[in-house]
């Protein structure tokens, strides 16, 4: 266990917990005051869109498009950050956390890709009505035109995480007020993303994000635990 002095709460926070959380309110302050700037240059968008850059696939990470976004996210990276990085450490939970983040980012691009895909196919189909071509081009557009934001996948890999490390911790969410374990929570979570994402049930949510954050997340703590290396001399707590 590691061990911080104690100068106040944010003080209490582990050192890569706190800067993440800093800087996530720092994008989100420049959001506020420049939106249309900062959804264009650091909002993730589809790699054919002509808004896309390189570095969206890392910045989009600390973008939030709203108050009760941020503040959900901030609220689980703090509570699960936390515990997560003082179980295996700052630098190994910054490259934890970082690579659940691209693993979020991998698979939501790769469900892109085969929509965008599917629609150009229609697009070019001469047998299909104008109508339907219409509607695939419209649909190609939305793709092309939809910004990415949030540290949800992320997120998703921290609640992974904790589940592994702590599985039969028990969690109640907010609302409604239900108390699970952390194994049986993350089940419950990973099952609502696979059924909404491939329904389509809840629009405007990027599921297969958070199932690649949590994919990855599992990877990486079932991987240093057989390896051995998961805690290098740090004792959980």
């Amino acid at each position: 266990m590691q061990y911080y002095e104690r100068r106040g709460f944010m003080a209490n926070v582990p050192p890569v917990t706190r800067t993440l959380i800093f800087v996530n309110l720092l994008f989100f302050a420049a959001y506020l005051l420049n939106k249309e700037f900062m959804v264009n240059a650091f909002a993730l968008f589809y790699p054919a869109s002509r808004y896309f850059h390189i570095w969206q696939i890392v910045t989009h990470m600390f973008m939030h498009g709203g108050f009760w976004h941020i503040f959900f996210n901030m609220y689980a990276l703090y509570i699960f950050g936390s515990v997560v990085e003082q179980t295996i450490g700052s630098r190994k939970f910054a490259l934890f956390y970082f690579i659940c983040g691209l693993g979020a980012v991998a698979l939501h691009l790769g469900t892109q890709y085969i929509e965008a895909s599917t629609f150009i196919s229609q697009m070019s189909d001469t047998s299909l009505s104008p109508e339907k071509i219409q509607a695939a081009s419209r649909a190609y557009s939305v793709i092309l035109h939809t910004p990415t934001v949030g540290a949800s996948g992320a997120i998703y890999g921290l609640l992974m995480g904790y589940a592994l490390l702590y599985p039969n911790n028990t969690l109640t969410l907010i609302f409604p007020p239900v108390t699970l374990s952390a194994r049986t929570w993350v089940i419950v979570f990973a099952a609502i993303e696979l059924f909404t994402g491939i329904s389509g049930w809840v629009d405007g949510v990027a599921h297969f994000a958070h199932l690649g954050g949590m994919l990855i997340g599992w990877a990486m703590i079932s991987i240093w635990r057989r390896k051995g290396t998961l805690f290098n001399g740090y004792q959980r707590w």
